[in-house]
């Protein structure tokens, strides 16, 4: 009875819902969960970067690409650099715009996919599984990916990167956006998910956004949502959130709006870098809540005629 909280999303399953005469595919609690538990469990020893165990994890998101029919960008999925004398690799799918013109932009959904390996024992535990950090961020990002392989509905070319070396000090990302820039590709946007594997509690936004003045992100996204799906954290200014995870590389490299968004308001979950961060302490009905509201918002922003996210003036 181990999911037991989540046996409502997980009924779920063959669910279609109708708009505007389209099928819409939505995602099922089940599917977060089966990504999830399975990047957080023992058998990857907390996928510190250079492990076995973040190679199993890379392999699993190769397959699921794989399977759902998103193709790599670069020769394989796995684009490689070295931390410490230890190789590494982001691992990144690909799914080219359908529209001749728009599809040379691109937009960038992202989350890192390691962890630290190992904390403070707790009893005979001592992995530190990252379930909430960041197993949560590669099951939002993958399950966007699944959704826009099967619908083909995205004018814009999309990367779905999961990054390695995230503990390390940010190394996946800044090798990517270096990458990246050098092939000096048209960015539009990069949208990043770190920690979002359980609900905010008492606030009217389904997540914050780091580097919330810096531009009109959060405004468009509820715009595009047609509800508050993005708010302002305090604490993610005090804590300099936006230059704490991966999309402050891509920032940096292409003076363009890349920020994250985050349910982990630092009151909501005591288990950081804490062997703790199980997949048993995630809400996986919460998850694909977070996704199916998302995916409207992402969608009309990829597909959005004209570069209408863009920076505030005093950031430039």
């Amino acid at each position: 009875m181990k999911h037991l909280k989540n046996i409502l999303g997980i009924c779920l399953v063959s669910l279609f819902i109708t708009s505007c005469g389209t099928k819409e595919i939505v995602i099922q609690a089940q599917e977060v969960d089966d990504i999830v538990t399975y990047l957080a469990s023992d058998e990857l020893l907390g996928r510190d970067t250079g492990s076995d165990g973040i190679d199993k994890a890379a392999t699993y998101i190769e397959n699921y690409f794989k399977e759902n029919n998103v193709k790599p960008y670069f020769d394989s999925y796995r684009d490689s650099f070295t931390v410490q004398g230890k190789n590494a690799f982001n691992v990144i799918g690909y799914i080219e715009g359908t529209d001749p013109k728009l599809k040379n932009e691109f937009v960038i959904i992202g989350a890192h996919y390691d962890h630290i390996g190992f904390a403070k024992p707790v009893g005979n535990d001592s992995i530190a599984n990252g379930a909430n950090d960041n197993a949560a961020g590669v099951g939002t990002v993958l399950t966007m990916a699944k959704y826009f392989a099967k619908t083909k509905s995205n004018k814009r070319s999309i990367l779905f990167t999961l990054f390695s070396a995230e503990e390390k000090g940010l190394l996946g990302s800044k090798h990517l956006a270096e990458t990246l820039k050098a092939k000096n590709i048209d960015l539009y946007l990069m949208l990043n998910y770190e920690m979002v594997g359980v609900p905010l509690v008492g606030k009217d936004y389904t997540a914050y956004v780091t580097g919330f003045d810096k531009s009109n992100l959060a405004e468009k996204m509820n715009e595009y949502a047609g509800k508050k799906i993005a708010g302002f954290l305090p604490k993610a200014g005090e804590y300099r959130l936006f230059m704490r995870s991966d999309n402050y590389a891509f920032f940096k490299e292409f003076n363009v709006p890349c920020q994250s968004f985050s349910t982990f308001d630092f009151t909501n979950f005591d288990h950081y870098h804490k062997v703790g961060d199980e997949s048993d302490a995630m809400d996986f009905n919460h998850m694909a809540k977070f996704v199916n509201t998302f995916l409207p918002a992402v969608k009309k922003a990829v597909n959005a005629e004209t570069k209408e996210i863009r920076l505030n003036a005093d950031t430039e």
